[in-house]
C-alpha cells in the first residue's frame, strides 16, 4: 500500500475530532495540521465539542458517530472511519448535510481472511482441546483421533465481498470445495447457491457480511436446523448477525457442532456467558484486523485522505463511501 506524505497545511489548521486512538504516525501527522480535540473515551465526544466547530470527527470502530454528535458539530465536512464498517456512523444524516463519510475498504480483507483460517483450522483439528490437554500432561490424547482436516470439506461463505473471496482462495488451497451466497453473482468460479443449499450442504459455514438494517438478525438458530451435517460456525464480520443467544441455542440444539469467531453481538460477553463455557466455542476478543500492519496502514491512510480533503484536493472514490458533492 503506498503511503503519501500530506504536506503542511499552509491554511488555517482545521479542528478535528479524534474519538479513538490512531496509530502513532497517523496521530502525529494530525497533531501537526489539525487543532486536536481527543476525547476521552469513544462516547464522549459531545462533551469535547461543545461549541466549537469541527471540521472532521474520525473515529474506528467503537465511537458513535450519532445524529446528535454530527449536528453539534458545526462546519462538519468529513466523518472518518480507521475500517471498513461504517455501523457506528448515521450515514443518513451525514449525508443529508453533505457530509463525506470515508473509510478504508479493502484495507482489512488479508488480516480479516488469515484469521478466518485460523479459527477454521482450530475448530476443525481442536487446536485449542489439544494444547490444554497437553498442559494437563495428557500425552495420551493424541489416541482419541478428536479433530479432522478441511481437506474435502464443503466451505460454505455467506457473502462473498473482498473478505469472502480471499478466504475462498485460502480455503481452496488447503483442498476444500467452495460454495457461495451472495445477493448477487460475483466474477468467481465458485458455485453460487440459495441460503438454504449452503446450509443444508457445508461442513463448515463461515459469515462475511456486512451489518446493516437488512443483515442484523438475519440468521438464527432456526436457520441451521436446514443443515444435514451440523456444521461449524465461523464469523469474522459482525455479532449482530446472529445473535449469541441464537448460537448458544443452535449449539445446544445440535444444529452446529462448533462455534468460533472474532466478533459477539454482545461485547465484552458477560462474566457469566453460557457459551464462553461451552468447549466447542473458540471466541478472540475483535482482533481479527488488528494486526501492527494494517492497523498502521488504515489508520495512516484514513487520516491523510481526510486531510486532503480538508485541503481541498482530491482522493480516490472508492474511500468515499456517500459520493456527494461537498459543501465547503
Amino acid at each position: 500500500m503506498q503511503i503519501h506524505t500530506v504536506e503542511t497545511l499552509t491554511m488555517k489548521k482545521p479542528t478535528v475530532l479524534l474519538l479513538e486512538t490512531v496509530s502513532p504516525k497517523a496521530h502525529n501527522n494530525l497533531e501537526q495540521n489539525c487543532h486536536l480535540l481527543i476525547s476521552k473515551s469513544p462516547k464522549s465526544g459531545l462533551e469535547i465539542v461543545g461549541n466549537q466547530n469541527v471540521d472532521a470527527i474520525i473515529t474506528r470502530g467503537k465511537g458513535q458517530v450519532n445524529k446528535e454528535l454530527i449536528t453539534a458539530c458545526k462546519g462538519l465536512k468529513v466523518i472518518a472511519r480507521c475500517g471498513v464498517g461504517l455501523d457506528n456512523v448515521d450515514i443518513e444524516t451525514a449525508s443529508s448535510l453533505g457530509i463525506k463519510v470515508l473509510n478504508a475498504p479493502g484495507s482489512n480483507a488479508d488480516t480479516v481472511a488469515e484469521h478466518t483460517l485460523a479459527l477454521i483450522l482450530s475448530a476443525q483439528r481442536k487446536i485449542y482441546t489439544s494444547v490444554e490437554e497437553v498442559k494437563n500432561e495428557n500425552w495420551g490424547y493424541r489416541g482419541k483421533y478428536d479433530g479432522d482436516e478441511i481437506r474435502g470439506k464443503t466451505l460454505g461463505i455467506i457473502g462473498m465481498g473482498d473478505i469472502g473471496k480471499k478466504v475462498a482462495r485460502l480455503a481452496s488451497a488447503f483442498g476444500m470445495n467452495i460454495l457461495y451466497s451472495n445477493r448477487s453473482k460475483v466474477d468467481t468460479n465458485y458455485k453460487n447457491v440459495h441460503i438454504d443449499i449452503l446450509l443444508k450442504e457445508s461442513d463448515i459455514i463461515s459469515i462475511h457480511l456486512e451489518f446493516n438494517n437488512e443483515t442484523k438478525g438475519c440468521l438464527s438458530a432456526e436457520s441451521f436446523s436446514k443443515s444435514v451435517k451440523s456444521p461449524i460456525l465461523i464469523n469474522t464480520s459482525r455479532g449482530g448477525i446472529i445473535e449469541d443467544h441464537q448460537v448458544l441455542s443452535a449449539l445446544k440444539n445440535g444444529y452446529i457442532s462448533a462455534f468460533a469467531a472474532d466478533v459477539l453481538s454482545t461485547e465484552p460477553p458477560p462474566k457469566d456467558s453460557e457459551l464462553l463455557k461451552m468447549k466447542n466455542v473458540y471466541i478472540t476478543p475483535h482482533s481479527a484486523s488488528l494486526t501492527s500492519i494494517t492497523f498502521n496502514e488504515m489508520c495512516e491512510m484514513t487520516v491523510e485522505n481526510t486531510l486532503f480533503i480538508l485541503e481541498g484536493r482530491e482522493i480516490d472514490d472508492k474511500f468515499i463511501f456517500n459520493r456527494i458533492e461537498l459543501r465547503l
